[in-house]
């Protein structure tokens, strides 16, 4: 399934993109897509539903996050080795994490809004992965059985403040808007091998990523085996996943956001977004 939440921000509703592309209502089944309709149990009833008679949505909602209440939002950062290398650090012996607000998150079209003095936001395309059920030691073999689904994001970054202010990652990570998450949450038998899945992502409409998750050195099972030994995943919680080469970063020289700019990217099977820059304001 591919399960989406649209409207207006704040105010959106549960809704699941049908085998011809059109937008279902899911709010006579379901008061949301969040924790506690992630679960296989929960996902398993709502497949039995007969799409073709649920509710069309007409026109063009605006989409939300596809995953409401996300309790964490978790990142492994130098995922990809040509991505550690265009960054000028070594190649990771352990997965690198850090934090994103969640008050960063976003539907996958809003706009993405520059920090106050920012002078270095980035792009990452990157793919996502949703719990769906409570994961603590898991091991890698089960790893992908505590896993809801699948879904894009950029993780927008801003370079100064991510290493240039000292600390950690995490203060280039979670300013306002910098969490584009959808179009959709794509349930986990939908994608066999979370392994083989292409990605993109274009500025202006000039390339500048091109990738796949095949060439990632974690693996999304080893990730979440490996998060699960220092803290409880839960459903809903959010993990992003690493980034491959050709960010701002790497550039010589360095290129990064400007008011105007607009970013569209997307993963094989996942969705698209598309994000235009837009000046800080309170």
């Amino acid at each position: 399934m591919k399960l989406v939440r649209y409207g207006n921000p704040g105010k959106e509703k549960p809704g699941l993109i049908d085998d011809n592309g059109q937008l279902r209502d899911l709010s006579a089944l379901v008061k949301d897509i969040g924790p506690e309709q992630l679960g296989d149990a929960a996902l398993a009833k709502l497949r039995k539903q007969k799409v073709d008679k649920l509710p069309l949505v007409k026109g063009k909602p605006r989409f939300g996050s596809p995953v409401a209440n996300v309790g964490k939002f978790i990142a492994i950062g130098l995922n990809y080795a040509d991505h550690a290398a265009e960054s000028g650090l070594p190649i990771p012996k352990e997965p690198v994490v850090f934090m994103k607000a969640t008050s960063c998150i976003q539907g996958p079209n809003d706009p993405v809004m520059l920090p106050k003095n920012s002078v270095k936001s980035d792009w990452e395309v990157e793919l996502g992965v949703v719990i769906g059920a409570r994961a603590r030691y898991v091991s890698q073999k089960d790893a992908l059985n505590f896993v809801a689904g699948y879904c894009t994001i950029n993780d927008v970054s801003e370079r100064e403040f991510q290493i240039e202010r000292g600390g950690t990652w995490d203060k280039g990570k979670g300013c306002d808007t910098f969490g584009p998450i959808g179009p959709w949450l794509v349930t986990r038998d939908e994608v066999p091998n979370p392994q083989k899945l292409s990605m993109w992502l274009d500025l202006n409409g000039k390339r500048m990523q091109t990738g796949s998750t095949r060439t990632m050195i974690f693996s999304i099972a080893k990730i979440v085996s490996y998060l699960s030994q220092f803290m409880t995943l839960l459903p809903g919680d959010v993990i992003t996943t690493g980034t491959p080469p050709g960010v701002g970063l790497g550039m010589k020289p360095p290129l990064y956001l400007k008011k105007g700019d607009v970013m569209t990217l997307g993963i094989e099977g996942l969705g698209d977004q598309r994000q235009e820059v837009i000046p800080f304001k309170l």
